[in-house]
């Protein structure tokens, strides 16, 4: 199966499935996929998408983001969510070069976690559902809220968190082209340094936090978003290979 979908003006739209878990499963294939922002969607990028037959979006960024940037387009039957899940605006002038990257993208993220809690709830309830699939989880860039969402769901579903710090790693493979691209928008204009970055410690880091701060990734999900056993159970149902058939994802 593909992992990587290609489009001409989307570069970061992936499947998040074939992920091993611990219990012998995988997650399937074709059900959930994370991307940067559906509003570049236009001529034959339309075309490819719809042939995705994808029934659910969910978009994580602010409402004067779609508004600016468009949304995925309106077509007769899709359900889409605007869920906005980040509070507080990066102020990239508070960034140590020092500390690096990495600590810097964590911090914002262990901030999004905790002001995020209720479109988080959402999101995650939606995925949970069977007749939501298949579903596109997606913010600006597919970074850095589409990667922690991302990243939640991956680890309910039991995939290691190796593979969930590589699977948020691989947007490093789009750097150069968000990069051309903010810089074909801003003529002249310089942008901070980690724009674009996904490097793999930040997503370690942001877990970690996460764990030191409510005891666990579960205990964050099931206590502080308070997303249900039921939901939970929904989720590995519907998202999860049979073990029979797992070799075969």
């Amino acid at each position: 199966m593909i992992r990587h979908i290609k489009f001409a003006n989307i570069h970061n739209f992936r499947d998040l499935g074939g992920y091993a878990t611990a219990d012998g499963r995988s997650v399937r294939w074709q059900r959930l996929y994370r991307a940067d922002s559906l509003g570049w969607l236009a001529g034959d990028d339309v075309e490819r998408f719809r042939a995705l037959r994808v029934r659910t979006v969910i978009d994580l960024r602010h409402a004067y983001e779609t508004e600016k940037y468009g949304r995925v387009p309106d077509d007769h039957g899709l359900a889409y969510h605007n869920l906005p899940i980040e509070g507080r605006r990066w102020d990239v002038d508070v960034f140590d070069a020092d500390q690096g990257v990495a600590r810097f993208l964590a911090d914002r993220y262990l901030e999004t976690a905790e002001d995020g809690v209720e479109n988080l709830r959402v999101a995650l309830e939606t995925i949970c559902r069977a007749d939501s699939a298949p579903v596109v989880v997606h913010c600006a860039a597919g970074k850095d809220r589409t990667g922690l969402l991302s990243a939640l769901v991956l680890y309910l579903l039991g995939v290691s968190e190796d593979d969930i710090v590589a699977d948020y790693a691989l947007t490093g493979l789009a750097t150069d082209r968000f990069i051309a691209d903010w810089q074909a928008r801003h003529p002249g204009a310089e942008a901070w340094t980690g724009f674009g970055q996904a490097p793999a410690e930040a997503m370690r880091l942001f877990l970690a936090d996460l764990r030191a701060r409510h005891g666990s990734v579960e205990s964050y999900v099931t206590e502080k978003i308070t997303l249900s056993p039921e939901a939970v159970a929904a989720l590995r149902a519907h998202l999860l290979t049979d073990p029979e058939t797992a070799h075969q994802a």
